[in-house]
């Protein structure tokens, strides 16, 4: 592995959005992560190909069971040598299992523990079942963001999942570990999507605090599209631009490209009262122009404006193209890891793995010895899958 989390060896315990994520970010910048399966999680021989789940990337893949007194005991003997944990269950599951916090700590006392949770360890909504679509609904997230009289509209599950969880999973465990560097202890992460979600809002509650965002209008202050110079227009071939011309001199160059430079109903760029009727004007000019056509005019240009792309589009802008932000791995295609350093560079270097590809392998390589191995896969505590002949 490469990049600089290299030599950084971490244990994730399978799950689904935010937890894989984390993980995925950290074997994305060099870290060793083997991902745990439940034992039923596995259907037999791994197939030949990659598995198609992107988040899977950069780690290799045990199936133990953790019902099975053995298969603790392997978990926890591989917490014994890791520098990190990560886990997603509701508070109390890992407690349950025997592979808690304060016994995986108990016996290596530098581990990292990183905890994934919608609401948190603690407090009323605890142990209640969620999604992303509730916890930033908690948050005071959702409701801004929609339109005037419109009901509010998740934005998909970038907001709870990933930006407010697994990001912050990642953030939290490595900033822990740069303070285990010094201290030579290890500590809980907990980590909760209703806590990060809220702290993604810090900017608009700063707005708020300077009178410049107003929570009661939601769709009608600047920057949740309220305003006519920030906001995406339909063009005349049913495609979306935006535009986001804030600045004065990013308004001015939006007015003079749309020929509007002398209209004084646009004088004035911060008169709220009259953004609607502006946005209405403006919106008969986009449809003037198909959206190529607005490239043409105004990509590159200090209007601050990009067209509105699709997944496949995105792939082949050439912006996108020449900086390699997205890479195609096995014949899939996905986002290229970030951020990029200019030495110890990431590569994504470990395919998607399916459950129990790598059970033996991985016991053998940390310490467990070929005759071990043997041992826990033919009593069940490890569920081996490796692809036939392999």
């Amino acid at each position: 592995m490469s990049g600089p989390l290299s030599g950084c060896k971490v244990i994730e315990l399978a799950g689904l959005g935010p937890g894989p994520f984390a993980a995925m970010l950290l074997a994305d910048m060099g870290a060793e992560v083997i991902r745990v399966e439940k034992s039923q999680s596995v259907r037999g021989p791994a197939p030949a190909t990659a598995h198609p789940d992107t988040l899977l990337r950069g780690r290799k893949n045990i199936a133990i069971d953790l019902k099975h007194a053995e298969g603790v005991e392997t978990f926890l003997s591989l917490a014994d040598q890791a520098d990190v944990l990560l886990e997603g269950y509701r508070p109390g599951v890992m407690e349950r299992l025997g592979i808690g916090p304060e016994v995986c700590m108990a016996r290596n006392q530098k581990l990292i523990y990183g905890r994934m949770t919608g609401w948190g360890q603690e407090g009323p909504y605890a142990m209640a079942a969620g999604h992303d679509i509730n916890y930033i609904s908690l948050s005071g997230v959702l409701g801004q963001v929609r339109r005037p009289g419109e009901r509010p509209l998740a934005p998909m599950n970038l907001v709870g999942d990933f930006g407010g969880g697994g990001m912050f999973l990642a953030f939290g465990v490595v900033c822990a570990l740069f303070e285990a560097a010094t201290s030579g202890k290890g500590q809980v992460v907990d980590t909760a999507m209703v806590d990060g979600s809220a702290v993604l809002n810090a900017f608009t509650y700063g707005f708020r605090n300077m009178g410049l965002f107003d929570p009661k209008t939601p769709g009608e202050n600047m920057l949740d599209c309220g305003a006519h110079f920030y906001d995406t227009y339909e063009c005349a071939d049913g495609k979306f631009v935006s535009i986001g011309s804030i600045e004065p001199q990013f308004y001015a160059e939006l007015m003079r490209l749309t020929g509007l430079s002398d209209d004084v109903e646009f004088k004035n760029q911060h008169d709220r009262a009259n953004w609607p009727h502006l946005k209405d004007r403006l919106r008969d000019i986009f449809l003037t122009k198909t959206r190529a056509g607005w490239c043409d005019l105004m990509e590159m240009t200090d209007v601050c404006f990009a067209p509105v792309l699709d997944m496949d589009e995105a792939l082949e802008h050439p912006h996108m193209v020449q900086r390699g932000t997205f890479v195609n791995v096995a014949g899939a295609d996905q986002p290229a890891p970030a951020p990029r350093f200019s030495r110890t560079k990431a590569e994504l270097d470990v395919l998607p793995a399916h459950p129990g590809q790598h059970s033996r392998e991985i016991l053998t390589s940390w310490g467990f010895g070929e005759q071990r191995a043997a041992a826990l896969i033919a009593n069940g505590a490890v569920i081996d899958a490796s692809p036939a002949g392999a």
